[in-house]
């Protein structure tokens, strides 16, 4: 992961999260040849939502090469925040949700985490489990992603990556770095009208940034 200094606007990293960046960065690029397109996109200086694509429980790592040592920070089912892990996972940047219930306060932990300068991980899947074509977006489509980008009047960002549903076969990972969508004009309407408009805009914007990722790779 990129050495850059921390970036305005973002809280240093935790211990834990700096170490394993700085153990698997290294590997990512021996064995994965992670390349990342695009980063200059990439809002500067302050927080955002990421927006990616789904495909494998190891995603938030590579998905953080292109910040590092900026922390993402990512929510993560509640279950798991139970001794002895619960520590990690928040020194790691996870924070929980209850998936499936319509979780408010995660949303309002995401948003607030938003305001104060971090850069929030929301899979808008949802889910990784059940796919078979990485180019392929899961239905339904969650507003989790859209909604914390309103509520914190920040911007969201899409991003597709690849390779990562295959770890285990030393795929090629290649992230695509997407602009923000554009959401301005719905910050004015009701937050629900707002957060359907927004949460099409950006599987949209996924499904280009896929199709452009796959015809990268088409042309190697």
């Amino acid at each position: 992961m990129a050495t850059t200094s921390v970036r305005k606007g973002s809280r240093r990293p935790t211990v834990a999260y700096f170490l394993c960046g700085v153990f698997v960065a290294p590997l990512l690029r021996l064995f994965n040849r992670i390349r990342v397109y695009e980063a200059e996109r990439l809002p500067v200086g302050q927080g955002f939502v990421l927006a990616p694509n789904h495909l494998s429980i190891a995603d938030p790592w590579p998905l953080s090469y292109p910040f590092f040592p900026r922390q993402l920070r990512f929510m993560a089912k509640a279950d798991l925040f139970r001794f002895p892990i619960r520590g990690a996972l928040r020194s790691l940047g996870a924070f929980p949700v209850r998936r499936g219930r319509g979780d408010i306060d995660a949303l309002e932990t995401a948003a607030e985490l938003v305001r104060e300068g971090e850069i929030v991980l929301v899979f808008p899947e949802g889910t990784r489990l059940g796919k078979t074509d990485w180019t392929k977006l899961r239905d339904p489509f969650h507003r989790g992603a859209a909604l914390v980008a309103l509520q914190a009047d920040a911007p969201l960002v899409p991003m597709a990556i690849m390779g990562t549903d295959r770890l285990a076969r030393l795929a090629r990972i290649r992230i695509l770095c997407g602009p923000p969508v554009d959401i301005d004009d719905l910050r004015a309407l009701p937050r629900r009208e707002a957060a359907v408009t927004a949460t099409q805009r950006l599987r949209t914007a996924l499904e280009e940034l896929l199709a452009g990722l796959q015809a990268r790779e088409q042309k190697r």
